[in-house]
Parts: C-alpha cells; structure tokens; sequence
C-alpha cells in the first residue's frame, strides 16, 4: 500500500487523541503521540505519507508484521461466524489454539490457561504457583519486566516498579547473570553463571525454601536489555527449584513465538519449567491474547479442585481464531526459521561491524531477531550513554538518538541506555539491511557524547 498524505486527517485524530486518550507510562503533557495512518508488513506510516520500518515489532509483538492478509481473514471469517462466547463452552477457536499452542512448548505444558495479555499471564502463572505450593513468595530478577497489574509489577526489576511497589507483595528480588555489567566480578560467562546461581541459592537459603512459592524469570529478558544467559545458567535454575520444590516459571511474553529463532526460547537451552507464560506473538498482537501453559504435575493440582481465578474473555474465539492463523503462517512460511538463519547470517554480524565502526556501542548481544546494542560514552570504563531511568536533560543523548533514528526512517525500541534491534521475524532480508543502515547513520548522532 502507498501512502497517501492526508495532513487533516491526522490533525484531526491527534486533537481527538491529546483530548480523550490517557496514555501508559507517561507525564500526559509531555509526550506527542504520532498519528498513524496505516501500516502493512514490516512498515507502518504517517497522516504526512513519511513510512517507517519498523524495528520495534509495536512493542515486540507484530512477529510476522502488520496486516498479514491470511490472519485478517480469519479474523473476518470468525467475526462472521461467531464474535464472542463465554470462557466455560469447548469452542472450535479456543481448542484448536490451545492444541497448537501446547503441540509447540517444551516438555509436557499440554494444559492452556488463556489470558487476555501478558500481565495477567503472569498474574494467573503466580496464583497458581502460590496455591500449588501453599507458600507466599515469588523471587524475580532485578533487571525484568513481567508487566503492568499489581503483581506482575511488583516482580518486575525495573523503575516503573517502584511507584506502585507495596513492599507486602510477598517479592523477592535477585540478580540474574549480566557478564557486561557483572554484580559478582566475573571475568567470563562460566563464573558469571556460577556465581548467579551460587547467588540465587543462597538468596532462597536466607529467605527460607519452605516459604518460596515460585521463580519467574524471562527466559531472555526483553525491556530490561536482552541479556541471553550463559549456558547452564537455567538448566541451574531448574535444578535449585527441584531441590527446594519450587515452582520454575519461565515469562516468554516476549521471547516466546520464534523471537529467539525458536518458538519458545526455553528450546534454546533445553529447559523445561513448570508453568510459561506467553502472549504477544502467539497471534502477532492482531486481537489481545495472553497465556499459561501448564505443566502435568502443576494441572493435577486443580483436577478435583477448582482453580479460583478466571476472566470473562479468556480464550476469546476472535483471539483465538487470530493465533491459529498466525502459528499456521508461521509454520507455512518458514517464519521461525527465517528469524533464525537472518538473525545469524545478518544481524548479529552486521550490529557487530557497528559496534567496530561506532565508539558508542558498549556491546552488542541477541540471538534470532532480538538484538540490543548497550550504547556507553566510554567503552573502557562502560559508563553509560545515559544514567540509569534517565529523563529530561540527563536522558538528551538517547533522545537525540531516537529522533535520528526516525529521521532514517526507522522507528527504534529504546530502554535507557539501549536500542533494540527487534524487527518482525519474517522481514526479509533487503528490509534488514535498510534498517541496519538507517541504524548506522543514526549512531553517528550517538558517537557524538562518546569521550
């Protein structure tokens, strides 16, 4: 589709938007929403006809891009046939998701718990947990995002935690490996891994196995900086929840529908946990859908007694109708495969030739389509371009990265002190390279605030 400028039109719905809508995570005075016009395949685009590509998958969940015209129709084909039905009936849609859905997670996660997004995901994996154990705590890691309802904020790491922080959510926190910026003086990724999971047991020792319901991690966090972890790092995990019988849950919100080049990233390191939660890509964000699937040990649980807790949409057929094309698309085109082969062949060797031409990449790491350059002002002491939960006049270099970056004509993920390179996965591979030199000119911008 050509973009076609209609400057009116977008005035219009920007007045109606700076009117009416209250926006997430924002000072609302502050912030200018771009009015968007259209958007098809990995591009979205303006009411003034200017295209992006995007690099930012919305928020990493158009996984095989905008308007896929065999996911919109079955969404047309459902909507005609049946809009909505109650959670409590066997619906052709809702069925036939769930068995997609458990045909593709690791290990025995055959039962689908549906949820309308991926907080409530959490919210529901975390409830379970508590009621499958009868302990009260969850531990999580520092650097995560688990999402926006009260717990899943609580287990999430990063600031937009802390205004809604009860400080009585029964939540632990923890450090998780991060060898770049390491809290436990590694030198290589063996020690960072074990030394993290030394740090993790003696975490759970102090606060008392028999009080610890659960631990979630992302399985590679996403917002918090796409920080893959080392090799045996959650086969370690896993092994201290058996030990302490812990609840192992694994959030793939993110990572989860072939982002890593696999269709769940636990597939990466040959971990199975208890309970994975999901969303996002299951059905590329067409129609809100979220997630658990549940393990065998963890379903038997509720098998004569109820589970109390459910949501008046879960497992909505025009939801479910939406996740069904979109995992048969999938798996037609190749799409997890693509991201694999062009996130090996491609990306990663192209981020890390800017990061040799660029002296305000600190480090570059990702697997799949789910990359993230860490942008420093000086890579010998690895000082960041901007201090951590920067805003204002501290936050002007990654700003003034950003408006580059869209002046290229690409619209960028960026988190405090990094750019994501999280395209959809089935963008091809002249699409990357436009992107990938977008990406470089605008890291001269960057370079600008290196010392």
């Amino acid at each position: 589709m050509t973009p076609q400028p209609n400057p009116e039109a977008g005035a219009a719905v920007k007045a109606a938007d700076r009117a009416h809508v209250f926006h997430s995570w924002s000072a609302q005075e502050l912030i200018d929403p771009l009015a968007v016009a259209g958007a098809e395949g990995s591009y979205f685009w303006d009411y003034d006809g200017r295209r992006y590509l995007d690099f930012a998958s919305g928020l990493v969940y158009t996984n095989i891009g905008y308007q896929h015209p065999k996911v919109v129709a079955a969404i047309q084909e459902q909507a005609a046939r049946m809009t909505t039905f109650a959670p409590a009936f066997a619906v052709e849609a809702r069925s036939e998701a769930a068995r997609l859905i458990a045909e593709r997670t690791p290990g025995d996660l055959d039962k689908i718990f549906f949820t309308n997004g991926g907080a409530d995901a959490v919210e529901h994996a975390l409830r379970m947990a508590r009621l499958h154990t009868g302990r009260p705590k969850v531990l999580s890691a520092y650097r995560s995002y688990h999402g926006g309802t009260q717990q899943a904020v609580n287990v999430t790491g990063d600031p937009r935690r802390w205004a809604s922080d009860s400080g009585t959510a029964g939540v632990v926190h923890f450090w998780a490996p991060y060898l770049y910026r390491s809290r436990f003086y590694a030198e290589n990724e063996e020690q960072e891994c074990a030394r993290a999971l030394e740090h993790l047991e003696t975490t759970i020792a102090f606060e008392g196995p028999s009080t610890i319901a659960a631990i979630i991690l992302e399985t590679v966090p996403g917002t918090a900086g796409i920080m893959v972890p080392p090799p045996g790092y959650l086969a370690g995990v896993r092994e201290l929840c058996d030990k302490y019988g812990i609840v192992f849950v694994l959030d793939e919100v993110m990572a989860g529908f072939g982002r890593t080049g696999e269709w769940f990233a636990a597939d990466l390191f040959d971990v199975t946990p208890d309970l994975l939660t999901f969303a996002k890509g299951v059905n590329s964000g067409y129609v809100p859908l979220g997630g658990v699937a549940i393990s065998g040990a963890m379903a038997e649980t509720f098998g004569k007694r109820p589970y109390p807790g459910g949501l008046t949409y879960s497992g909505h057929p025009l939801a479910c109708a939406a996740a069904v094309a979109t995992i048969n698309v999938m798996a037609e085109e190749g799409v997890v495969e693509n991201a694999a082969r062009l996130g090996a062949s491609l990306v990663g060797p192209e981020l890390r030739a800017l990061a040799e031409r660029h002296p305000s990449v600190g480090e570059v790491r990702g697997v799949g389509m789910f990359w993230a350059l860490e942008l420093v002002r000086d890579r010998r002491t690895r000082e960041p371009l901007v201090p951590y939960n920067a805003a204002g006049e501290a936050n002007a270099p990654m700003a003034a990265f950003a408006a580059a970056a869209k002046e290229s004509g690409i619209w960028p993920f960026v988190n405090m002190n990094r750019t994501h390179v999280v395209p959809p996965l089935n963008a091809s591979e002249a699409e990357l390279k436009e992107g990938l030199a977008a990406l470089d000119a605008a890291l001269t911008v960057a370079d600008g605030y290196t010392e």
